[in-house]
């Protein structure tokens, strides 16, 4: 079942992609007591995803705290060196890269898809949330091969008129 608002996300096992390596967190640990916008990838280094969506939120991550969100989180089935490598590439300081490696995450809030036919095995669909002290307050899900609600200008929208 997805996840809908007004739901607690589920604790799993995350890691955070740092200069220093990966550092084991779980969902419940991380989101706690914050307000992140929160939005996940197919994968890192791949087109839509390097061409449109980090970008996005790289972009806008100024604006996006303004609004009162503490933290700016991009999460992928990837795992934790690969994120931190996608991040010192395309990302900024403003973006913590989560790594959803074996996708328990994205398994336990119902939005993995199976891209196997593509040669990419178990990966996350691509949304945006907003969660607040580990309670979704916005989701906003894309019909596949879609990108345009989980844009950063899509949720700034939203925020601003929340």
């Amino acid at each position: 079942m997805t996840i809908q608002v007004g739901d607690r996300l589920p604790d799993v096992p995350l890691a955070i992609a740092s200069s220093e390596g990966p550092k084991p967190t779980t969902s419940g640990e991380y989101f706690d007591g914050k307000r992140v916008a929160l939005f996940a990838v197919p994968g890192a280094f791949t087109p839509t995803c390097s061409a449109k969506h980090l970008p996005s939120y790289v972009e806008k991550a100024g604006e996006l705290k303004a609004q009162g969100v503490d933290e700016i989180v991009c999460i992928s089935v990837n795992d934790p060196f690969v994120m931190g490598a996608w991040g010192k590439a395309d990302g900024s300081e403003d973006i913590t890269m989560l790594a959803d490696g074996n996708g328990a995450f994205s398994d336990a809030v119902g939005l993995s898809f199976d891209g196997s036919k593509f040669g990419m095995g178990k990966r996350s669909q691509r949304y945006s949330m907003i969660v607040n002290d580990g309670v979704v307050e916005q989701l906003n899900v894309e019909q596949p091969g879609e990108y345009r609600a989980s844009s950063a200008e899509y949720m700034l929208d939203q925020l601003a008129t929340a």
